[in-house]
């Protein structure tokens, strides 16, 4: 079986690829290198480097002839995605529309899709469950939400297969420092460089912080599990970032000063998202404690 994965060379989606060659899958990367790094994935794995909203994207579908397509690639930010709606728009809506459309060209069997909590906005309730009300309050959270109906409308009106992943807040190796989801790798950073910690609020808010490990594993399992379903792919587990903050300075074995200021505004004070599904029907679990995942990040470094 063959698989395509956009975004291939970035943080999760390099991961995904490790995986996925670590089970016999053949793997093809598409990336543009805006975020991504060609040296996160190995010389063996054949890559394009490309944008997938341009119409040449269909001649590398017409080559390869996937059987399944993994779709990481997209533009993460929040920040950005309210600087800049239309760009939020370009690279994550109407990129998506044409993978879809070649997947539907070409017979795909199956679209896989990283998705985000930020598709739910204001928990009305915890842990957040996939039939939460969606009320995205970014255009990021906007984009993720609106490339989901594409592609449910793609499996009602075409019958393109699909699993829809939206990830909590996720960490560890080969992350950047851009975005709120790269909170970790920020705090470890400046930590590492004794900067000192900004933390926005009193720091009692709540994250659900998923190890990029176990995130690459739900996309595996989904290749041949969880047909047309949605899935959080989470910890289930509730983290203040007080408590963030205290573990990584117990495993980097120092101090830090914090300057704590005002609430940002339009930041969600808490979120946690159920994983119950994704255990149910994609035999899923994470494998990473928090604690666990903050101990091997601080010895990589």
């Amino acid at each position: 079986m063959k698989i395509l994965v956009t975004g291939g060379a970035g943080f999760i989606g390099s991961h995904v690829v490790d995986t996925l060659k670590g089970k016999g899958y053949r793997v093809v990367v598409l990336d543009n290198l805006s975020t991504g790094r060609k040296q996160n994935i190995s010389t063996e794995v054949p890559f394009y480097n490309t944008d997938i909203k341009q119409p040449s994207l269909e001649s590398i579908f017409k080559a390869e002839k996937p059987d399944i397509v993994i779709h990481q690639a997209a533009q993460v930010s929040v920040k950005k995605s309210v600087e800049n709606p239309m760009l939020d728009c370009e690279e994550n809506v109407l990129a998506t529309i044409n993978i879809l459309k070649c997947c539907r060209r070409y017979h795909v069997r199956k679209v896989i899709f990283a998705s985000s909590a930020a598709v739910y906005g204001i928990p009305q309730s915890l842990p957040i469950e996939e039939n939460h009300a969606l009320r995205p309050i970014s255009f990021y959270g906007l984009s993720k939400r609106t490339s989901e109906e594409y592609i449910q409308l793609f499996h009602r009106h075409y019958g393109l297969n699909y699993s829809i992943l939206r990830y909590s807040n996720v960490y560890g190796e080969r992350q950047n420092l851009h975005g709120e989801a790269g909170v970790v790798t920020l705090f470890l950073n400046n930590i590492a460089s004794q900067k000192g910690l900004t933390i926005y609020g009193d720091g009692t808010q709540t994250r659900d912080f998923i190890n990029v490990k176990d995130v690459a594993q739900a996309n595996v399992l989904a290749v041949d599990n969880g047909d047309n379903q949605i899935f959080n792919i989470s910890s289930n587990i509730s983290t203040t970032i007080n408590d963030l903050k205290n573990e990584l300075m117990k495993h980097r074995g120092e101090e830090t000063p914090i300057l704590y200021k005002e609430p940002r505004p339009g930041d969600i004070e808490h979120s946690c998202l159920s994983n119950k599904k994704a255990i149910a029907q994609l035999s899923w679990f994470p494998q990473y404690t928090l604690s666990r995942g903050l101990e091997e990040l601080v010895k990589m470094m």
